[in-house]
């Protein structure tokens, strides 16, 4: 026996360590740390989007206001960017705006094309092509995320078929009658429907090998972590 080893180097202890001053959290950790968070601009600007559909069916069908409802959506579809944006701008993306945005969007989407084909503003064929492909996509969506398939980001020409679409749609309605302003309105609203409803299915095409990667790269992903958790910690063990 030699008595006690002495403990040098970087395993000595030091004594306790002193922390000075508040510690911020910045970047990536901070926008994690807020992920949770529900009372934010941007989740209060979906909300009133999404409190102002029942509002623009009631103008065209209670009070039979077409030309305030077809303002009034055409506004809702001008602005679908603003909540995004805000929330992106001043670090306020949160994990309830995520899924309330996109569900906003849809519901809107789906609402103004089901009021406006019953109105007879638009012929039902149209109708029916816009809310297929609205169901193709919702409909794939929900089965790559059940696959557990890696996020996709949306196409560009995706988002110009969207824009197309709600501008036609409010287009269609406000020109829905004899006045003269009314062609011009009309002719322009069938331009940018058909445009838009072009893109939309295209970018419904383009999604295919898009979805295909996406759910190869979440198997290897998942594979990956299975593989990980399963390995023996390095170095071995103590006999």
């Amino acid at each position: 026996m030699t008595g006690p080893q002495a403990v040098t180097g970087p395993q000595a202890a030091t004594g306790p360590q002193t922390v000075t001053g508040p510690q911020t959290v910045t970047g990536p950790q901070a926008a994690e740390a807020g992920a949770d968070r529900i009372l934010t601009v941007p989740n209060g600007i979906t909300l009133v989007r999404l409190v102002c559909i029942p509002l623009f069916v009631w103008l065209l069908f209670g009070a039979d206001r077409q030309t305030a409802a077809a303002v009034l959506l055409g506004a809702l579809g001008a602005t679908d960017w603003i909540d995004g944006f805000v929330a992106r701008r001043y670090h306020q993306v949160s994990t309830v705006g995520k899924v309330l945005d996109p569900v906003a969007d849809r519901v809107l989407v789906v609402t103004a094309v089901v009021a406006i084909t019953v109105h007879g503003a638009v012929p039902v064929w149209f109708g029916v092509a816009t809310l297929a492909r609205e169901a193709v996509v919702s409909g794939a969506v929900l089965l790559l995320a059940s696959l557990g398939a890696a996020r996709i980001d949306v196409l560009w020409v995706g988002k110009a078929g969207t824009f197309a679409l709600m501008f036609s749609y409010p287009a269609f309605l406000l020109s829905d009658g004899t006045a003269a302003w009314q062609v011009p309105v009309h002719v322009i609203a069938w331009v940018t429907g058909v445009i838009g409803l072009v893109l939309a299915w295209t970018a419904a095409a383009s999604y295919v090998p898009v979805a295909r990667r996406a759910l190869s790269d979440g198997r290897r992903a998942r594979s990956s972590a299975v593989t990980s958790e399963g390995a023996e910690p390095t170095g071995g063990r103590v006999p």
